[in-house]
């Protein structure tokens, strides 16, 4: 056969390969692949299941090949194509590929790497952060991150470090050849002004904790994608560089016939050091204790994590994303389960075990809240970190070079009824300007009264309302002239719910919901809303005791109103006061 012709051949394996992109053709895409090919977890099978877990999420990318450049080397039944030109929302860059000849005729790929980081299509670092600074929904004062893909987005591996607050995320691009999970990693100084480090972390990597090991070393406990939970130290004060354990995995290994064995999950670490015993934390269904004397192991099973359940939730019940640390003189053990979301009990560790005393949810509808990461500071406060989903479609941001928003940062403690007390860390204060101030104003039921001065789209609100009234009371905020639009966060006296509606949030990309959470006043007691209002995220603190948030898309340039209602009863509001908040984000 000519050379010409069997190049062309391997060229058309590619263009197919990118028709089936295209069509997101499945078959087609795993068609391309021999069956000795392998990457990451897995080979052909793999794939397929992949993709059409991807396609069930409706994330499936959009990718093209471009095939312009590329020359076709022949070396037998190979050929080498070089460079294919990668375009996706997740990232780019130049590859190369292997393809050999099979039985069948057909050309397949055996092996593919980059060969060269993704472009920006001749985009200058101006235009990026233009682009990024264009989209309207993208907060001034929440932690959000540069990345064009960062779905799953979980804040893990928090820690207090040399003087900062170290933060890290998972993210997802193409450097590796194949995309693949990573720890972005950033720091700060005051919570609100973070600095982006490099990516020491690669590959695989999904949710879990830092903490200092019996050398006061950082050490991270965490997933490592496809082969089990893990370690890794530090290597510099700047937690820049890593080193992950050659003795990874640490999940215990069970035989058949031993009592755990087939019965613990492993997933979603926390680890942590307790007197001379690494402990640590396996997550998911029915979750269990590891324990190691050394970090390298070996380590085995200590037993289960709940020495008993609480009313309303098994002992068996999804633990994910766990966090295990002392407020006063109670244990907290914050999580999620993919049937509540996030949720936190409040009890003992002890014996190897946690005995739960009470539980608690911190999300609600949807379960938007999510992914709970915290840190001990050097004032002894311990703060906390979640995601806030950009649901109904993960990566609705991407086009815009960017993806991923974390919560406000949260002050835990513990009440004297032994619940959470939940509030924002004064150093937000900082970014206060353009205050405003008014006093006692009168609500009469089903009325509402416009705040001009308090209009905007990245704000902060303090109201205290009179106690006593029956209905729904409380403010509306993001609402356009017309009222076609509008976010409202009140408390309900019905049923003694605090509540988000986004149902006229707006009409794109917004989740009509009403999202509430238990709060109930003491005899005589104010109510205070605490709301901050950040382009495309609301957030609503009330009376230190419950907290909820929600992401909203309003589509109009007016809808930036803030009006106070009453609704089935009438309302007093003792003081309001309120501030544009500057934006901490770099650009």
């Amino acid at each position: 056969m000519h050379e010409n012709s069997v190049k062309e051949e391997a060229l058309q394996a590619l263009r197919d390969y990118n028709m089936a992109f295209e069509k997101q053709d499945i078959e087609g895409q795993v068609n391309f692949y021999s069956a000795a090919w392998r990457a990451g977890t897995g080979g052909r099978e793999a794939l397929k299941a992949h993709l059409h877990d991807m396609r069930e999420k409706s994330a499936l990318e959009v990718k093209h090949f471009a095939l312009d450049d590329a020359e076709v080397f022949i070396d037998g039944e190979t050929a080498t194509v070089e460079p294919v030109r990668l375009r996706a929302a997740s990232g780019g860059g130049l590859f190369t590929f292997k393809l050999k000849r099979e039985s069948d005729g057909a050309f397949r790929c055996v092996h593919y790497a980059l060969i060269a980081e993704p472009d920006l299509d001749g985009q200058s670092a101006r235009q990026l952060r233009e682009q990024i600074l264009s989209d309207p929904a993208r907060p001034g004062y929440h932690v959000i991150v540069p990345e064009g893909k960062a779905m799953p987005f979980d804040p893990n591996g928090a820690i207090y470090w040399n003087g900062r607050y170290h933060l890290f995320y998972i993210f997802q691009d193409m450097r590796s050849g194949e995309a693949a999970d990573h720890w972005g990693h950033m720091s700060s100084v005051d919570l609100f002004h973070w600095r982006h480090h490099p990516t020491g972390l690669l590959n695989g990597m999904y949710s879990g904790n830092c903490f200092i090991n019996k050398d006061g070393v950082p050490t991270m406990c965490y997933h490592q994608k496809g082969q089990g939970n893990a370690m890794a130290v530090a290597l510099d004060n700047d937690l820049n560089e890593w080193r992950k354990l050659d003795s990874n995995p640490i999940t215990p290994k069970t035989e058949p016939g031993d009592e755990q064995h087939g019965k613990y999950s492993s997933w979603d670490p926390f680890g942590w050091l307790e007197n001379d015993t690494y402990y640590a934390i396996f997550g998911g269904k029915w979750p269990g204790i590891a324990k190691s004397n050394t970090l390298e192991g070996p380590w085995t099973y200590a037993g289960d994590l709940f020495a008993h359940g609480v009313d309303g939730v098994a002992v068996d019940e999804d633990v994910s994303c766990a966090d295990l640390f002392k407020l006063g003189d109670k244990d907290v053990l914050l999580c999620i389960s993919h049937r509540l979301g996030c949720r936190y009990y409040v009890g003992e560790w002890r014996d190897e075990q946690f005995y739960p005393e009470s539980h608690a949810q911190m999300s609600w509808v949807d379960h938007t809240y999510f992914a709970p990461e915290s840190l001990l500071d050097d004032q002894g406060r311990r703060i906390m970190w979640a995601w806030l989903m950009d649901e109904p479609s993960f990566g609705v941001r991407a086009p815009y070079g960017w993806s991923g928003t974390l919560s406000l940062p949260r002050v835990l403690s513990i009440g004297d009824d032994g619940l959470l007390r939940i509030d924002v860390p004064e150093e937000i204060e900082r970014l206060r300007c353009r205050a405003y101030h008014m006093e006692a104003l009168d609500l009469p039921v089903d009325t509402e009264v416009a705040i001009d001065e308090a209009s905007g789209d990245s704000l902060e609100l303090l109201v205290e309302f009179e106690s006593g009234s029956r209905g729904s009371y409380g403010l509306k905020v993001c609402v356009s002239d017309d009222g076609q639009e509008e976010t409202r966060v009140f408390f309900d006296a019905q049923t003694n719910e605090l509540k988000i509606d986004t149902n006229k949030s707006g009409p794109d990309d917004t989740p009509s919901v009403i999202e509430a959470g238990p709060l109930e006043l003491l005899h005589g007691e104010r109510l205070q809303l605490r709301v901050f209002v950040d382009k495309s995220v609301v957030e609503v603190f009330a009376n230190s005791r419950q907290a909820i948030a929600r992401r909203i898309y309003p589509s109009r340039r007016d809808s930036i109103g803030v009006r106070l209602f009453a609704s089935g009863g009438d309302a007093q509001v003792h003081s309001l006061a309120a501030w544009q908040i500057a934006p901490a984000n770099s650009s």
